[in-house]
């Protein structure tokens, strides 16, 4: 998966680099795939990170590929098919990895990646509902197969438990004056998509900020809340140790203060160093590290990317 917190504003750049998985070589240089390793993607996404690792722990090593997006598990199948056996696709949420790896007989695995945030061909869709630049249905679910839409979510919460999610979720300081003013709209019957979702929200703040759509930060906040995006990271930080071998790498790419925080913070735990338990967990990297400067000249969508990553004791 590829972008992160908001869309880039120059769209020229994004269509000449629309699918390049995001610090690759970062990822590889942390994840440190040999080869007869067993490594977990749980956000295979188009197959980018997958493949570089394939091709990295060659000739023997494999790779678990588990996304809730069953379009994107196509198109990481036609990529991947050059790897043929070395490869099992799972559609599932990567909270679920530990039940996915039990049912394939795999009691842990060597390294585990996570790249968070939403993939470039949800954003490029307008039926997906995740993009405020094209007018589309209120969807937003990463897996289209289950759960509720932003426009049933929106339907469902009151006033003021939509202007937390906006505030807690999206971090936009208007929270209350945006959710005043989809209720509004909702009782009149106007919201059904997301151009008109976007259109209101930039009626309703007063003040936008230069180079960003007024929309981003409560796109972002209905996003995460339609797909519990917060809850699922909790889960599998949860079990991420009991999937991994001794020595076996953790990595993961957040792409915003949100999920990056909950990040540093179980990792910490996991270390031993919030005093919570036993240490389970080495941290890896001492700071968080960010995409260089070269690929966030060639791929804006990596610009917010931050990989933090850990070892198992």
């Amino acid at each position: 998966m590829t972008p992160g917190l908001s869309e880039p504003d120059d769209m020229s750049r994004q269509k000449r680099a629309p699918h390049l998985p995001v610090m690759l070589e970062e990822v590889l240089t942390w994840l440190a795939p040999r080869p007869a390793g067993v490594y977990c993607d749980g956000t295979v996404g188009l197959g980018g990170h997958a493949a570089g690792v394939l091709e990295r722990s060659a000739p023997d090593g494999r790779v678990i590929g588990i996304d809730r997006d069953s379009e994107a598990l196509d198109a990481a199948r036609v990529r991947l098919m050059p790897f043929g056996d070395r490869v099992t696709l799972v559609h599932a949420r990567f909270s679920e990895a530990r039940e996915v790896l039990d049912r394939l007989g795999l009691v842990a695995v060597d390294g585990f990646l996570v790249d968070l945030g939403v993939s470039s061909p949800q954003l490029d869709r307008p039926e997906r509902g995740f993009s405020f630049r094209n007018d589309g249905p209120l969807d937003m679910r990463m897996d289209p197969s289950a759960g509720e839409t932003a426009a049933d979510l929106l339907r469902r919460v009151d006033e003021v438990e939509l202007a937390q999610i906006i505030r807690d979720y999206g971090e936009e300081r208007h929270a209350a004056r945006v959710a005043r003013a989809i209720v509004e709209a909702r009782r009149a019957g106007d919201l059904d998509t997301t151009g008109k979702l976007a259109a209101l929200v930039a009626r309703a703040i007063p003040r936008h900020e230069y180079g960003k759509n007024p929309a981003t930060r409560t796109f972002q906040a209905l996003r995460i809340a339609v797909n519990q995006e917060l809850e699922e990271l909790e889960r599998l930080l949860s079990v991420a140790a009991d999937c991994l071998r001794p020595g076996g790498r953790l990595c993961v790419i957040a792409f915003h203060s949100l999920e990056d925080r909950i990040v540093k913070r179980r990792l910490r735990a996991l270390a031993g160093r919030d005093g919570s338990g036993p240490a389970v967990l080495r941290i890896l990297t001492k700071h968080v590290v960010p995409p260089s400067g070269a690929e966030r000249a060639r791929n804006p969508r990596a610009r917010s990317a931050h990989l933090r990553a850990a070892e198992r004791i």
